[in-house]
């Protein structure tokens, strides 16, 4: 088995596979050309590839159910290719727990890019971080809840697993490291996302409704993660460290 970084293309398109699996190999990586939502399940189970490039207009099928799948059963970066550019599939396709979606037609050293910028988010923290923001810590806890930051996992209150996309632990990360302040959502996004991914508006509004649904007793009632009109978003309970 190669230790290239493995990446599965799904699209009913073959020249639109082939195309990104010679530009993709030519920069280091090894990818699947995969045309049907049964042949990249299949792969997962026995090669999983660590990220995914998912188009949604596949015939016969429902890409964000696919997307669904993805995230239930595995932990890898997401990143929708489609021609579908409507604002609602992309705030859906975010709901869903992409990590990037990108429309068609798609400059190739741009995609590039964006993949880089997931493939960084998902892999394991080191201890090199900016001066200006906090230094990583093992073990932040919350209101009876831990995140493990070594681990990028989240236990519940009874240490349940509560599983999280990559851009949903960034998210509860940055704002958990900054108990008791007001964060406003360029913060956010520049902490969580980074200049190049190019992210859309309702970004981090999308990713805290979906933490809010994870952490909450009541998520219309927050009272973990609360807005604060025209600033940005608190996080409220004091944090330990272990």
């Amino acid at each position: 088995m190669t230790d290239l970084t493995h990446i599965a293309v799904l699209d009913d398109e073959h020249d639109i596979t082939l195309l990104l699996a010679n530009y993709l190999g030519s920069h280091g990586y090894r990818v699947s050309q995969l045309h049907s939502g049964r042949s990249l399940l299949e792969l997962m189970g026995k090669d999983a590839p660590v990220l995914v490039l998912l188009d949604l207009g596949l015939p016969g099928e429902d890409g964000f159910a696919i997307a669904r799948q993805l995230r239930e059963h595995w932990h890898c970066g997401l990143v929708i290719v489609t021609g579908r550019g409507d604002a609602v599939d992309k705030v859906v396709g975010l709901e869903v727990g992409a990590d990037d979606y990108v429309t068609k037609p798609f400059d190739l050293r741009e995609l590039l890019a964006r993949i880089k910028a997931v493939l960084r988010r998902i892999a394991p923290a080191t201890p090199a971080v900016p001066v200006s923001r906090p230094a990583p810590r093992p073990l932040l806890q919350f209101a009876g809840w831990e995140l493990d930051t070594a681990a990028r996992r989240l236990l519940r209150p009874g240490g349940a697993e509560v599983t999280l996309t990559s851009g949903e632990f960034d998210l509860l990360h940055v704002l958990s490291t900054h108990p008791g302040r007001v964060l406003s959502r360029d913060f956010l996004l520049e902490s969580t996302r980074g200049r190049e991914s190019g992210p859309f508006d309702r970004t981090i509004d999308v990713q805290i409704g979906r933490l809010r649904r994870k952490l909450e007793t009541d998520p219309e009632r927050p009272q973990i993660i609360k807005s604060v009109r025209g600033a940005g978003y608190l996080f409220v309970p004091g944090v330990e460290t272990a």
